[in-house]
């Protein structure tokens, strides 16, 4: 097999599909000028369907569970692959909640997942403390997620950039301007500078930036900024959890992730201003503040980094998984907050596709055919409360 295969944008979505698409034999060509970074640099690195779940959005949860049922055998194929780990943590999750509000909110949430069959252990306050020492007195209760996971971003982009170069995929430095195509086919793609780049099919993967790579893309990705903070334990300080720490703190969402460094990540805010990436004083505050009402020890870290990226947000927050416009462009974008959860699924899904073979059952709520031009409307409802 020798087909050009062209992947616009190197996050962890198209790492994840040119490293697997190289393996399988095609000639994979990798465009970006900085090869994981965007929003895939400063992801908390959350593998949550189920505490991500969201009434209405069942697809989105199906194809998540499928995801993260693929992710130890994705990151044990990975680290092989790589020489060096993938970054997976399965020590799971638990949510908290703080006042009796947060508490009903979660309730609701695990009565929600019982009806979808996927019940959750609702636990006291007391007992969360039992799990994660870290966990302070002004948490009332919450549910322990097990099967919930989490992953190190930084660690895994890493990996993935190793396993690509060994699988043969060619990193080019240069942007993408857009697909090129004629009669319907495309035919390669268009650089901000130099020489076109002749594809037999094109792979957009770019992100936030995807909408503008093919009209048929218009008004499907938009860009949802998000902020997140790294901390690091000083000597004396509690210790970090062992879990990821999903919490609600009056009605607002915060989440810690550990890390192996003894640190942990802390987000994320969310906000529809386009394509800014400043990190602004009250994201901080906000974050460090509701933090802190869950795990009060971390007053006593260090503060290492702020950061903030753009999440892909789709207009029903699925993601768009598979061809769109002209006969050879493929798309895998529009992942939102879940780029980290769903980068097995779909490249397993990107790969069937280019064997011409079915996408797995969970995929096919995301094939990019489900929008007409009168489907590029607001965001889903909810979507703008939600970290």
């Amino acid at each position: 097999m020798n087909d050009r295969l062209v992947v616009l944008g190197g996050g962890v979505i198209g790492l994840s599909c040119a490293w697997r698409a190289a393996q399988d034999g095609h000639a994979v060509t990798l465009l970006d000028p900085a090869p994981g970074s965007g929003a895939s640099w400063v992801a908390g690195g959350m593998l949550a369907p189920v505490t991500e779940a969201w009434p209405g959005e069942e697809d989105l949860l199906a194809l998540g569970v499928e995801s993260v049922h693929r992710w130890p055998g994705f990151a044990a194929d990975l680290g092989e692959a790589a020489g060096r780990p993938a970054g997976l943590r399965t020590e799971g999750t638990v949510v908290a909640a703080t006042g009796s509000g947060d508490r009903a909110e979660l309730d609701a949430l695990a009565a929600h997942l019982d009806r979808l069959g996927r019940p959750t252990e609702r636990l006291s306050g007391r007992e969360l403390r039992r799990l994660e020492p870290a966990i302070g007195p002004d948490v009332r209760g919450g549910l322990s997620v097990p099967d919930d996971l989490a992953v190190d971003n930084r660690a895994l982009l890493a990996a993935l950039r190793a396993a690509a170069e060994k699988a043969g995929v060619e990193f080019d430095p240069r942007s993408a301007r857009q697909v090129r195509e004629d009669g319907g086919h495309v035919t390669g793609v268009v650089c901000t500078e130099g020489a076109d780049v002749d594809a037999d099919v094109v792979l957009v993967c770019a992100g936030a930036y995807s909408a503008g790579l093919d009209p048929s893309l218009a008004g499907l990705v938009r860009p949802v900024k998000g902020e997140i903070l790294r901390l690091a334990r000083r000597p004396g300080a509690l210790p970090a959890p062992r879990r990821t720490v999903r919490a609600l703190v009056d009605g607002r969402p915060v989440y810690a992730v550990p890390r192996d460094d003894d640190g942990i990540v802390v987000g994320a805010t969310q906000a529809e201003t386009g394509f800014d990436t400043e990190v602004t004083v009250a994201g901080v505050r906000d974050l460090l503040r509701d933090v802190e009402r869950v795990l009060p020890g971390v007053a006593e870290y260090a503060l290492l980094e702020a950061a903030a990226g753009l999440r892909p947000g789709s207009p029903d927050n699925l993601p768009l998984i598979g061809g769109r416009g002209p006969d050879g462009l493929l798309v895998a974008t529009g992942h939102h907050r879940n780029g980290m959860l769903l980068a097995p699924v779909t490249a397993d899904a990107v790969l069937a596709l280019l064997r011409g073979e079915p996408v797995p059952d969970p995929v096919r709520a995301a094939d990019p055919a489900r929008f007409t031009a009168a489907d590029k409307r607001e965001p889903a409802s909810g979507s703008s409360e939600r970290s």
